[in-house]
């Protein structure tokens, strides 16, 4: 699509919002002013091009498909059918996945599909053949109540949340906590780094049903080889969330023993994140729970979502082109360029560094808690998320790190001088940054002090980085 086009089209679809309800219209152009002028390091987001984000506003999104390609419960979606079948191939392509289904409306909801068919096929499957029943209906009163205890009776085991793991991965205020007995393995107190033989022993204690491999906020590469032999030691099926680092998987950056899907019986992903594509989720496994993985709608999917799957296709169909492979190893490239800039004006990075995407950043170096470090990162044009780093003793909520990313300011083009002026912007601002005292003289977690006119500098100097870099430049909304 030409560049006319393309602002022929956001100009278009404006106007018709506008005529409705004006004040959405201007939130949406609101949002990509401040997404242009903001420097985004937020590790879990990205920027999705023009034609995926085209593709989610059609007529797609008036179809209800409960089912899977060619086995709906509605009539009429032979043009769903042609979409979702697209994104399940370019999908499987992409990653040398044996089955894809693409239909998860987020993350959690893949996690969710890929959880509920292990267990469909580890305890529900074995309860059925015993009862000599062909469906969960045909069981007695007695085999179903049964059932239904061992299938909340399951263990699993995964990366604590401190030390980089993810909330759906077993953690009580989510709903993965409440389906599962959960026990989390760490990483070592002096590198940060996961503990392979801690991790088998822990296994072998404990005896999941299901372990689990993954991170949200872990800056190195994982051996998968070594976690699948560990899973294969205690019986238990291996599922990998490579939500954070899919990009890095479908270019190609991370290969062997670090790409999980030819070591794990189950992945899932978001497709937005690393891999550029639209906010949703998906998962991929072997072929040995393929019927399972697609019964989640409506095991624990609603409908799906045709339009979201259309643009799924359009984005996993340009991750397939080699100048994708590009990108992916500039995420890594830039990352790393970043952490050392951080490093050299002495930062306190956890790891010491980065192997991917993330670099995380204890900022009770700089005496400040990472919600401190955040509003006033953010102040000054700077949007992160404050993280929790190993053992932290601010806990969830203010933390003691700072999650910093890269693969959005790489999609704008940015390359490694620029993120060591990146890191010289993050690094002026936490050292002037002093954390503030509650009313009663104690500490605060929350309050701080930054000179406005230095945030406000900062935010100009960020703006002037970007300037270079425009942000959808073929979108002129006038």
């Amino acid at each position: 699509m030409s560049r006319n086009a393309e602002s022929t089209a956001f100009r278009s679809a404006l106007e018709v919002i506008r005529a409705v309800e004006p004040r959405v219209a201007d939130a949406i152009g609101a949002e990509l002013t401040d997404q242009r002028e903001s420097l985004k390091l937020i590790a879990s987001e990205n920027y999705a091009s023009p034609a995926t984000l085209l593709a989610m506003g059609n007529w797609f999104s008036d179809k209800y498909a409960e089912g899977t390609v060619g086995r709906r419960f509605y009539a009429g979606c032979q043009n769903v059918d042609t979409v979702e079948a697209l994104a399940a191939e370019h999908a499987r392509e992409l990653f040398g996945a044996a089955h894809a289904y693409v239909q998860p409306h987020s993350g959690i909801d893949a996690n969710l599909v890929a959880f509920w068919a292990v267990l469909a096929d580890r305890v529900e499957s074995p309860a059925l053949k015993k009862a000599q029943v062909r469906q969960v209906n045909d069981l007695t009163e007695a085999d179903w109540f049964a059932l239904r205890r061992e299938l909340g009776n399951q263990r699993m085991l995964g990366m604590s949340l401190d030390a980089g793991g993810h909330l759906t991965h077993g953690f009580r205020p989510n709903i993965s906590g409440k389906m599962f007995d959960q026990r989390s393995y760490g990483t070592d107190p002096a590198t940060g780094l996961i503990d392979y033989d801690r991790v088998a022993e822990v296994a072998r204690e404990f005896k999941p049903l299901i372990l689990v491999g993954g991170y949200s906020a872990y800056p190195r590469k994982v051996n998968f080889r070594i976690l699948r032999e560990i899973a294969d030691s205690v019986g238990a099926t291996f599922m990998v969330d490579m939500a954070h680092f899919a990009g890095l998987v479908a270019g190609k950056v991370f290969t062997g023993d670090f790409d999980p899907v030819p070591h794990a019986h189950i992945v899932t992903t978001t497709t937005h994140k690393s891999l550029r594509g639209p906010r949703g989720g998906m998962v991929l496994c072997q072929p040995e729970l393929a019927d399972q993985v697609d019964r989640g709608c409506p095991m624990v999917l609603g409908g799906p979502l045709p339009h979201v799957m259309a643009a799924k296709a359009v984005a996993l169909a340009e991750a397939r082109r080699p100048d994708f492979a590009d990108y992916a190893q500039r995420i890594v490239d830039n990352a790393q360029a970043l952490a050392e800039g951080l490093l050299r004006r002495g930062a306190k990075l956890v790891t010491g560094g980065t192997d991917n995407h993330l670099v995380l950043i204890d900022v009770s170096g700089y005496g400040l808690t990472g919600r401190q470090a955040e509003q006033a990162l953010l102040d000054s044009g700077i949007v992160t998320n404050r993280n929790s780093v190993p053992q932290d003793p601010n806990g969830a909520w203010y933390t003691s790190g700072i999650r910093i990313g890269t693969p959005a300011l790489t999609t704008r083009g940015l390359g490694t001088a620029e993120m060591d002026q990146t890191a010289e912007l993050i690094h002026t601002v936490l050292t002037q940054t002093t954390a503030g005292v509650n009313a009663d003289g104690t500490p605060s977690k929350a309050k701080y002090t930054l000179d406005a006119g230095l945030a406000d500098k900062v935010a100009r100097q960020a703006t002037d980085l970007l300037a270079t870099h425009p942000l959808y430049p073929s979108v002129d909304l006038g």
